[in-house]
């Protein structure tokens, strides 16, 4: 039976679809989560995906977090279930405090949307597991507020405890120690800017996202 991979839709949300597509080449059986409902569903993963949750009208994230599906993907992590955030759903998981840190204005203000490389720096995390340290990922980024930032303890906590799974090879929007994705303590919650889901075909550019993808179902 394949595992089933729940994909939460907010209004404002875009690239729900693309993941559903993605999710079912890697083999999962995928399921809209819709933000209305306080329940997964009983899926085996939760994906929020990117896109503009609620119009993104305070700042990204900051009142989808209020979603009733919210607490239903807050109780899910705290028991171990994997739960990753791409994009919009990087900085969702942020502002519900399931991920520590936060995403401000690109540096030099301006929207990216270009293909990077990403390091592995670690595979210890739902997202990584399935792919090798070290390797290089080509990867597409599409975002304006993308620029991650923490205050000195925390990236020293998050270095310290090997939670920075992915890093940029050349930084493209300003985020602290290059830093693209990274885990909580259980390592089961992962939020990154870039988007696994748009490099699983190289007619999309790349298939470098697929052992991401699939580390999801592992």
């Amino acid at each position: 039976m394949s595992p089933r991979v729940g994909v939460v839709l907010f209004p404002g949300s875009n690239c729900e679809q693309d993941m559903i597509e993605a999710m079912g080449l890697v083999g999962a059986e995928p399921e809209i989560l819709w933000h209305g409902d306080a329940t997964t569903k009983g899926v085996d993963a939760v994906i929020v995906p990117g896109g503009f949750a609620h119009g993104d009208y305070l700042r990204p994230g900051a009142i989808a977090r209020f979603s009733p599906i919210m607490g239903a993907v807050s109780e899910f992590a705290a028991a171990g279930g994997p739960v990753v955030g791409i994009c919009n759903g990087f900085q969702v998981l942020t502002e519900a405090g399931l991920l520590p840190g936060a995403l401000q204005k690109n540096a030099g203000l301006k929207f990216v949307c270009t293909m990077v490389e990403l390091r592995v720096e670690s595979t210890d995390s739902a997202l990584t597991r399935g792919a090798e340290a070290g390797s290089v990922l080509r990867v597409p980024i599409n975002h304006f507020e993308g620029n991650y930032t923490c205050d000195a303890d925390t990236l020293a906590q998050l270095r310290d405890e090997d939670r920075i799974v992915l890093r940029y090879v050349e930084n493209p929007n300003g985020s602290i120690d290059d830093i693209a994705g990274i885990c909580n303590e259980g390592r089961n919650v992962v939020g990154l800017m870039p988007h696994p889901e748009r490099a699983t075909s190289e007619l999309l550019g790349s298939i470098d996202g697929l052992p991401l993808l699939r580390s999801i179902l592992n």
